[in-house]
Order: C-alpha cells, then structure tokens, then sequence
C-alpha cells in the first residue's frame, strides 16, 4: 500500500512496516497521520495512527557511532522488562530483531502524553515552585524504584556484568579520552583540568561494594517526560545506555546534571526556567535514600564518577571539531561543558 513519507523519514520504510504489523496482528489498513518526534536521541522516533491506534516506532540512525541494531534490542529489552512494574516507562508493543524489514531493528511503542522539562515548563509548572519541588523528588523516586527491580526475576540476568562494574569505570574512559588523539588538532587531556587528578581520586575512593541493579545509565532532566496535569513523571525515556550494574550511578548523574543551588544558569547542563523551587542536590539525596533503602554516604563518589564520564564524552565532540568532523560552535561549546564538569568534580572530591 502506497504511504506518504514527510521529508526525512526515508530511513524508515512504512509500506514494509504495515506488512509486518499485519503479521503481528497489529491493526489494518493504511498507515496515516504520520509525524516524527524530536528530541535528544539520534535515533529515528516517528508517531503514526494505524486503525485508529496511535504508534511509535523507533530505529537507529544511518550511521549510528555504535551498533544501532543491538542498541534497540537491548532497549526494546528493557522496556519489556519494566512492564508491570512502578517505573514508569514507554510501554513496548513489539519489537522487530529482522534487519531486513525496514533496514534495521526497531520497535514499537505506546505514545507517551507528556512534556520535556529541558525544552520548557508549561503555565502550570512554572507557576507554582511546589509543583516544581515535587518534580524533583518524582525522579528520585523513579531511579529508585528501578534500583530496586530484582533484574533476574523481570530476566535480564545477562543484559550487564554487575562483577567489576566500579572497578572498570575509570580506566575505560580514560582509554575513551585517550582514544581522541587519533582527532588531528585535538589539543590533548593537558586541556582539561585536574582530569588525571580526579581520575586518581575516583580510583583511591571507590566504594568497596554495592548491590547490582538495573541502571539507566543517562538519567537527567532531558530524559524525563512529566505529565501535563501533575508533578508526576509521564514516562523516564531513551533507555539506550541501561545496564546492569551499581543503580547508584543513575544518582550521581543526576546530581552531575542538576543546577546547583543560586547558580547561575550559564553554569548548568541543563537549563530550565524558572528553577527556584526545584530541591536541593542534598534534598535529592536524602530522598533517594529513604526512597531505595540503599545507603547514599558516598553519593558524592557517584557524583563525581559522573562529572567525570560526562566531561569525557562532551570532549570527544569537541575532538572530532577539531579535525573538522564536527560544528566548531558545537565542539567549543561541549568543551567549555566538559571544563565546568570537571570543576565541579573536583569541588565535590574536595568536599
């Protein structure tokens, strides 16, 4: 059947699509009311209608920087997962491992009614700042309760190795940072302060232990869909870094992203306005604590491992800008992001 693609949705191929739906038992007829989705993810997100049923369906890009195709097996994983469960999360219809269907493997999701809070805050939200202090510890809350899942019950035993997983960290992204010498013109760590520092220190200070659990692995402001009519979180999204591993990581990237206290939103990752109600980064916490029952004494370690692995992949932007495979405006930026990261980091260790 013949299907009108908007401009730029050439990579997913929707007359193939509605034949596999067809043998899913996925509704009938035409595909319609076509329209992607923005965001953050490179990925490819598209919303469509199908027998009067909405759809989501999302793929790799052309050229993902790793293997797209498993990065949605593992997400469409994840998801299948959290079904039943209180984290709230897209809710998979199906997956597609076939390569061959629409040109890599995607899946289905339902449609999610919610709003970004990086991308604004509606009349209602930023109206009211005890709206806005709820919104902060509803992601606390949600990181929490993914913590908690049991993953060998809900089987993903296997999707991470928990063994190792803190040791592992800094030397992987040291090799990471390492790794950007191959960029011509790219000035080095030597640009970067007290990177060595904190990397020595991450290592002297590690925690001797943890309980695995499922982590999210990018958890932050961006990531995060609230629903239009409450403070509650609509849907946590873009589960392409989840693992296995310490849960605790997921709060130190949330504090590594969070705006600190009178900051000044030049200095924050990410910017919503207005923040003045929004909990402290203590206040985020001491809910996560009393919310996961894990202990949290050395969520300033998780903090900084997190301020540490950010900076290193802002600069890996900033090094392929430098050998001219990257906006320069944007390299500079992501630059000048890791800087402040790497500050902040080393304010944390020092505390």
């Amino acid at each position: 059947m013949a299907v009108d693609r908007p401009h730029g949705l050439e990579l997913v191929d929707f007359d193939r699509l509605a034949t596999w739906m067809d043998e899913c038992g996925l509704g009938t007829g035409a595909i319609a009311d076509i329209a992607p989705l923005t965001g953050g993810s490179q990925n490819v997100i598209v919303r469509f209608r199908r027998n009067g049923r909405a759809y989501v369906v999302r793929r790799p890009p052309a050229h993902p920087t790793a293997d797209g195709n498993e990065t949605m097996r593992r997400e469409a994983r994840v998801l299948g997962a959290l079904a039943g469960t209180t984290v709230p999360h897209p809710r998979l219809i199906a997956a597609c491992d076939d390569e061959s269907v629409i040109g890599a493997a995607f899946y289905l999701m339902e449609p999610v009614e919610g709003f970004n809070p990086g991308v604004g805050l509606p009349s209602l939200h930023a109206g009211d700042p005890a709206l806005r202090h709820r919104m902060g510890l509803a992601m606390t809350d949600a990181i929490a309760a993914l913590g908690s899942i049991d993953y060998r019950a809900v089987g993903l035993e296997g999707f991470g190795n928990p063994e190792g997983f803190l040791e592992r960290q800094v030397g992987r992204w040291r090799r990471q940072l390492d790794g950007y010498a191959r960029h011509s013109g790219w000035l080095g760590a030597a640009a970067l302060p007290d990177v060595e520092g904190i990397a020595d220190w991450l290592e002297r200070e590690q925690p001797p232990a943890f309980v695995p659990g499922i982590l999210h692995g990018d958890f932050h402001l961006k990531n995060v869909l609230f629903r239009p009519d409450s403070a509650e979180i609509a849907a946590v999204i873009d589960w392409e870094l989840a693992t296995i591993g310490d849960p605790l990581l997921d709060l130190g990237w949330l504090l590594a992203t969070w705006r600190d206290q009178g900051a000044p939103a030049s200095e924050a990752q990410i910017v919503v306005e207005p923040w003045d109600g929004f909990p402290s980064p203590a206040e985020l916490v001491v809910r996560y604590g009393t919310a996961s029952g894990r202990d949290v004494s050395r969520a300033g370690w998780y903090a900084v491992l997190a301020c540490y692995k950010l900076a290193i992949l802002l600069e890996g932007t900033h090094a392929r800008a430098c050998a001219g495979k990257a906006p320069a405006e944007i390299g500079t930026r992501m630059h000048q992001s890791a800087i402040r990261l790497l500050g902040k980091a080393a304010r944390l260790a020092a505390g």
